[in-house]
């Protein structure tokens, strides 16, 4: 049995989902620290068990026990109180998948810090608007030139960052030398006591919202997220002890703590990194090999480029078990994957403000589409305008009924509640209760995306609440359509959207990119639009086809309908 896990989870084994629903507790200690409780009990227990194994575009390899975790990240929280950062003070790190992001974000979690992981993509505008709304004190980055020189232009913009910090081989004047730090500082660190210590209610990570809509929200963790990451690691991604796990992310996305630490070391696995500059499908299929993972989990935009390579020469026969979330998966793909790969992708439902919400859990049959069936605790519902809980296919607003008050130490109310917080739900959107209250209030999460139950109490997304299109009476969601389109051979990508109509109220827009055996025309809108008409019903094919070389996307890969609205207002709704 798995020593640590069994602290936590008083019942690790169930015989079926209904089992693993009504059974399934999670123990919240008053106390909880991750980097004491996880990564430095698995050093104590067993030294040698590998933690992280990593890999590059070029190849190379590196390897990392829980000792060398422990000794790292001892060491950096030593290089952090050096310099000046304490309990509650804020830390961006903008690391991409180089092994320090796991030593960094224990150490943070040692000393109390409130981290901020952020993505290599961000803007100048990006980069200031984050340091300056979050206070953040110390900014840590790679050596990339042209992140240095974001960095150096954002400096005099951003009034509260008192330090930066580069690692790397090449590390400008002006700059910590982070290796450096943590090589020169003592390996000895005890636990603080008293206040300097850490409670599990206590901040410690926060995530910027994806921004599909409106500006980036502070999404604000407790230290009770990694136990939230149970249920996501074990029963959804199904890790396994000693085995390793790959979740294809860049460490300033949220799917980051998803699939690439909290759960899967609580579990016992190791996890797989690819550190990649440049997606590419021939990358990703070659990390694979190398790192052969028995999990695999990746969103799915790559799944959707994976399928348009041969993938006949490649072995898969090491990956037990395949996941996909950040996005919808079409059913297309999910067949086109089996069929070239033997691959069963089960799809899981979260956002960057909660763990896994609703998956296709491993008991489960999968239902190509469908998001699968509720987690536990979360008490997961679907409810209409006035708060009601909607009939089996009826849209409704994907909402956790047992979220009590915003922050509160209990919830309530909610079954198995009682030992503590709701492990995996957010506290709040830092700094901005009237956001906060607008999404939660009346004991109840609103989340803002909406989906359908079927009779077998599968779940089906149909889209964020803004993204719904209503034309003439109808409501069509988007992903419906995406998932039509997918299946014709000249998709690669595709995106449906509303553009207003003053007889129909709101069209149908796709906004698609090709393949390359295909070239825009009239007759392959026609074609498309016919397809659409067949697939789903008359009513929801695509009035207006627009092909784009490349679809807009937020910084963590998902595709930015506003964006497309936005454009489409700015030019009165017209298409070339």
């Amino acid at each position: 049995m798995n020593e640590i896990l069994s602290r936590y989870c008083p019942r690790i084994e169930f015989d079926s989902y209904e089992d693993f629903y009504a059974n399934y507790r999670c123990e919240v200690p008053e106390n909880f620290n991750f980097a004491y409780d996880v990564v430095d009990e698995w050093a104590r227990i067993q030294p040698d068990k590998l933690a992280l194994r990593w890999t590059n575009d070029q190849g190379e390899m590196r390897s990392y026990s829980f000792a060398d975790m422990k000794r790292l990240s001892d060491k950096a929280a030593n290089m952090l109180l050096a310099q000046g950062i304490v309990k509650g003070e804020v830390v961006m790190l903008i690391l991409k998948q180089r092994p320090v992001v796991w030593v960094l974000m224990t150490a943070l979690m040692k000393i109390g810090a409130i981290c901020i992981p952020a993505t290599y993509q961000l803007t100048l505008k990006d980069l200031i608007y984050r340091c300056n709304i979050a206070g953040v004190k110390f900014l840590i980055g790679i050596d990339d030139k042209e992140l240095v020189e974001s960095i150096r232009t954002a400096l005099p913009d951003c009034g509260t960052v008192k330090k930066v910090a580069l690692a790397g081989k090449d590390v400008p004047a002006g700059f910590i030398d982070l290796w450096a730090g943590i090589e020169k500082a003592p390996e000895t660190f005890s636990r603080p006591r008293g206040n300097a210590d850490t409670q599990t209610l206590d901040p410690m990570l926060v995530y910027f919202s994806s921004g599909t809509t409106g500006m980036p929200k502070m999404v604000l963790h407790n230290h009770s997220l990694p136990l939230g990451h149970i249920v996501t690691a074990k029963y959804w991604q199904c890790v396994q002890d000693n085995k390793v796990h790959m979740t294809q992310t860049d460490s300033g996305w949220a799917k980051f703590a998803w699939g690439k630490i909290y759960g899967q070391w609580i579990c016992g696995a190791a996890i797989g990194a690819y550190d990649t500059e440049k997606f590419s499908p021939q990358g990703m299929l070659s990390a694979l090999q190398r790192l052969r993972p028995a999990s695999f989990c990746a969103p799915a935009t790559i799944f959707r480029f994976l399928i348009k390579e041969d993938l006949s020469g490649w072995d898969f026969s090491f990956i037990e078990h395949t996941s996909v979330a950040g996005e919808p998966l079409s059913p297309e793909v999910y067949y086109k994957m089996k069929e070239m790969t033997g691959l069963e992708i089960r799809e899981g439902f979260g956002q960057s403000e909660t763990s896994v919400m609703a998956a296709a859990f491993k008991w489960l049959p999968v239902k190509p589409g469908s998001m699968g069936k509720p987690a536990p605790l979360f008490g997961l519902n679907l409810l209409d305008e006035e708060g009601n809980p909607c009939d089996d296919g009826i849209v409704g607003n994907i909402s956790i009924t047992a979220a009590g008050t915003p922050g509160s130490p209990f919830q309530e109310p909610g079954k198995a509640l009682e030992t503590g917080p709701l492990p995996g739900l957010f506290t709040g959107y830092w700094n901005d209760e009237e956001i906060t209250r607008s999404a939660w209030y009346d004991g109840v999460y609103h989340t803002g995306d909406m989906a359908w139950h079927d009779g077998d109490g599968y779940y089906w997304f149909v889209g964020r609440n803004d993204d719904v299109i209503k034309c003439s009476g109808y409501r069509i969601g988007p992903f419906e359509v995406e998932s039509a389109l997918m299946e014709h051979p000249s998709v690669l990508e595709c995106a449906v959207t509303a553009v207003p109509d003053p007889i129909r109220g709101q069209v149908v827009k796709a906004t698609i990119v090709l393949t390359r055996a295909y070239k825009a025309s009239e007759e392959l809108i026609k074609e498309l639009q016919n397809h659409v008409k067949r697939v789903t019903a008359p009513y929801k094919y695509p009035r207006i086809v627009e092909f784009v070389e490349e679809l807009p996307k937020t910084i963590s890969g998902k595709v930015q309908r506003n964006v497309i609205r936005s454009r489409d207002t700015d030019r009165g709704g017209k298409q070339a």
